[in-house]
């Protein structure tokens, strides 16, 4: 598939509950909770994931190559990620 289809394609489907071809936006959102007080839909907080995100996230992944993607809220937010989950930056900084 060329580039430029994926740009269109990849991280989008029709929406089952309204039939929408182009993804809406969930800027800021609650989500529906069960009975028993667990998500459902797997979506709790917006920031911390939402269908925009999941899409978007998705089409990164498929133009970049790889198989899974992360966005992040800054290049900040993403160098802290990348820092914080490096092996040696652990809590124990008296070795080195």
């Amino acid at each position: 598939m060329r580039f430029e289809t994926k740009a269109i394609h990849c991280g989008r489907a029709v929406d089952a509950s309204t039939g929408a071809v182009s993804l809406p936006l969930h800027t800021s959102t609650t989500f529906r909770r069960s009975v028993d007080g667990s998500f459902p839909s797997g979506f709790e907080y917006t920031r911390d994931g939402n269908p925009t995100r999941n899409a978007f996230e998705m089409a990164m992944a498929a133009l970049e190559g790889g198989e899974d993607g992360i966005a992040f809220a800054s290049g900040m937010a993403a160098i802290a990620a990348v820092f914080e989950s490096h092996p040696s930056t652990g809590s124990d900084r008296s070795a080195g």
